[in-house]
């Protein structure tokens, strides 16, 4: 959703049409119709969903032709509609058909940079002459944008910023060319193979050297900056303008990502200053953690006096206001909890809006504070609508989009006003039109372990249950520092792989959050995990489940099933190793099975160097337990998988062969990660994992 720059309305797509919607009276105005994107020549309006306009309105820049590159549909091919002239013009002609990726209109509105095949170009939007800023761009060295760690691990993308007075571009260059490739096998697409490379710096190698260029528009400069440090030691996540057009602000992250420098980098001179240092005993966060929505950015406020930052350097998630020299910092959301995302920056009223959950970290709320430090945490959402809260709040903070849904909510959603969030129109609220299925069979619930470690979990019981019956149980597990599975909101609880309703057949559904998942609980919570991927986690789960086994004498301790997808893939394998005598069956979906196979910015982040503690890395794998294997194991793996590559499965494969394990394997000609592309596939794998879970371990209450 686009809001408009007064917060007042916003626009959306309605039938080819771009839409302004005022936001009290509801109100439509056609800003453009869909009759002025009808490319000359051709009879049909161009389709996309993803749209700009230029600050005055008078330029729109469209995203349409889009394709994936790795995750996200970052590529394809742009066009701009002057709306006074009404003149349509695709950018980058010339260039291949669906190249060209992140075009942005420069502040003054008479240029357009955009990447096309790793080289940066800029194009007259009066003459639509391009002229192409860089010459070396490869597969492998890469101006503009990233490689596939960076996008992976650090939210890194887009790889350029307009400076604002319009006349440089600052740039990330990340050379690859020192980084081995993976080669994947494309064997389905053709009657020989092809090979597939990606550049791929597995744990124990360094990082892909990352430099920052400022790029002169006039005359093609390039000025490189000269930020301290080996660039194979060190990752530059972060880059912007320092609000003016003299200096950028980077952030650098050393290759164990416990400590970050941020710089101010003179961009005529190239000279870097620290002004600003940070230090953990585990890992930092940076800021896809906290805004993943929007990694770009720094948040200025009194016209760049001061930033906006987030660490966790007190134990918890807060939120600082620093001063622009980096001397003096103030601690703006005071108190013993976690802040989630920040929401909304009203720098005119000195009011930062943030999600948290003081009180259970299941849920989320939205807070507000004063940005001087000396205001009280205000509670905005309704205290009583216990659950997940989410906004999107116009630019002026005044008004916002509220969603809301728990467990046995469904989601539902309502216009207001703010801070009093009070809903613009009565009849449409969610106290109005709030649908709640009183018949849920969740429920949520804490454990506490014979460590004294308590854990948050929720737990789906069978129609018709009777508690002197015993059920089989089936854990969905993630338990990496990734994700959390325990978060109170509608829909958290189905499992999406059965072909089925496992209430309806008998089972019982249990997920737990262990330490060291993201979960609101205090930084030492999330960083007990450091070093102890593979172990701590798969302890607390187990410990958990005997628990749960003592506490509620229906749960079937001969039917105990777990399942899990990557991280909970791993977290399967492992739980079923080393832990036989309580989980009877597992599904384990793209698993990583040895941490040392994995990409460097991810495992070494959370689980240090190897070279340093190769021990921790060995001992937090699967298959160093795969000769413990008693129980029935369906093993699945994409064999196009870029993420978590199919090496990983051919090792488990060997190891499981070598100690005469009896298993099933499923591997998934040339799908990747997600197991998803290829006609029939989603059904074909759900049928897989529903008929194994019913063969070995069988519904229904005995």
């Amino acid at each position: 959703m686009n809001w408009t720059n007064d917060g007042t309305a916003y626009l959306k797509l309605k039938e080819g049409n771009i839409v302004k919607t005022d936001v009290k009276t509801n109100t439509e105005t056609i800003v453009v119709k869909k009759e002025q994107l009808v490319p000359q020549g051709t009879e049909t309006p161009l389709s996309f969903n993803i749209y700009s306009f230029s600050p005055d309105y008078k330029t729109l820049l469209i995203f349409t032709n889009t394709a994936k590159v790795w995750r996200y549909h970052t590529r394809g091919d742009y066009w701009i509609l002057n709306v006074t002239s009404n003149q349509l013009t695709q950018l980058g002609k010339g260039l291949p058909s669906q190249s060209l990726m992140f075009a942005k209109i420069s502040p003054d509105g008479k240029n357009a940079a955009y990447v096309s095949e790793h080289n940066l170009y800029v194009e007259d939007l009066s003459s639509h002459k391009i002229t192409q800023l860089t010459m070396d761009g490869t597969r492998k060295l890469i101006n503009g944008t990233f490689d596939w760690v960076y996008e992976e691990e650090l939210g890194c993308r887009d790889g350029f910023r307009w400076s604002p007075d319009s006349k440089m571009i600052a740039f990330w260059q990340v050379d690859a060319t020192k980084i081995r490739d993976y080669y994947m096998l494309n064997t389905t697409d053709s009657v020989y193979s092809r090979i597939i490379p990606v550049e791929y710096p597995k744990v124990g190698q360094p990082p892909s050297p990352v430099r920052i260029g400022v790029i002169t528009i006039s005359d093609n400069y390039i000025k490189w900056m000269n930020i301290p440090g080996d660039p194979q030691e060190h990752y530059l996540p972060r880059m912007e303008w320092a609000d003016n057009s003299n200096q950028l602000v980077v952030q650098q992250l050393n290759r164990k990502q416990n400590e970050s420098k941020l710089f101010y980098c003179d961009v005529n001179t190239g000279e870097a200053t620290n002004f600003y240092t940070e230090n953990d005993k585990a890992w930092i966060d940076i800021k896809s953690r906290w805004n993943d929505d929007d990694p770009t950015g720094w948040e200025w406020l009194n016209n760049g006096k001061n930033f906006l930052w987030v660490s966790e350097k007190d134990g918890w998630r807060h939120i600082f206001l620093v001063s622009r020299d980096g001397k003096k910092e103030t601690l703006i959301t005071k108190g013993d909890y976690d802040i989630d995302n920040i929401k909304c920056i009203d720098d005119k009223n000195n009011f930062v809006y943030f999600m948290a959950s003081p009180n259970n970290a299941t849920q989320l709320y939205l807070y507000r504070v004063k940005m001087d430090g000396k205001g009280k945490l205000e509670l905005l959402s309704p205290a009583n609508m216990i659950g997940t809260h989410d906004y999107n709040i116009s630019p002026d903070a005044k008004y916002a989009l509220h969603s809301f849904s728990n467990y046995k909510t469904f989601p539902v959603r309502e216009w207001i006003s703010l801070p009093d969030h009070k809903p613009l129109d009565e009849e449409k609220s969610i106290a109005k039109n709030m649908k709640v299925n009183e018949n849920s069979n969740v429920e949520y619930f804490k454990v506490t372990t014979d460590d004294n470690i308590t854990l948050d979990g929720w737990m789906v019981k069978p129609d018709n249950f009777d508690s002197t019956k015993k059920y089989p149980v089936v854990f969905y597990v993630y338990g990496e520092p990734a994700g959390s599975t325990v978060e109170n909101t509608y829909g958290a609880q189905y499992n999406f792989l059965y072909n089925g309703d496992m209430s309806k057949d008998g089972y019982i559904l249990i997920s737990v959050d262990n330490r060291g998942t993201p979960s609101l609980r205090g930084a030492a919570w999330r960083k007990s995990i450091y070093g102890q991927i593979g172990r701590l986690n798969i302890h607390d789960q187990a410990m958990a489940a005997k628990k749960l086994f003592t506490e509620k004498s229906y749960l079937d301790t001969s039917r105990v099933a777990v399942w899990g997808w990557s991280g909970g893939g791993s977290s399967t394998l492992n739980l079923m190793f080393q832990y036989p005598d309580i989980y009877k069956t597992g599904i384990s979906i793209s698993a990583v099975d040895n941490l040392l196979f994995y990409d460097n910015i991810y495992e070494e982040r959370y689980m240090g160097l190897p070279q340093e503690n190769m021990d921790d890395y060995i001992k937090g794998s699967p298959i160093y337990y795969a000769k413990n294997l008693r129980g029935n194991l369906l093993f699945i793996h994409g064999t196009g998988d870029d993420n978590v590559q199919y090496d990983n499965a051919e090792a488990m494969l060997n190891e499981l062969i070598k100690y005469d394990k009896t298993f099933q394997f499923m591997p998934y000609p040339n799908r990747t990660h997600s197991i998803s592309e290829g006609e029939g596939t989603r059904k074909h794998l759900s049928d897989l994992y529903t008929r194994y879970l019913r063969k070995n371990c069988p519904p229904g209450a005995r």
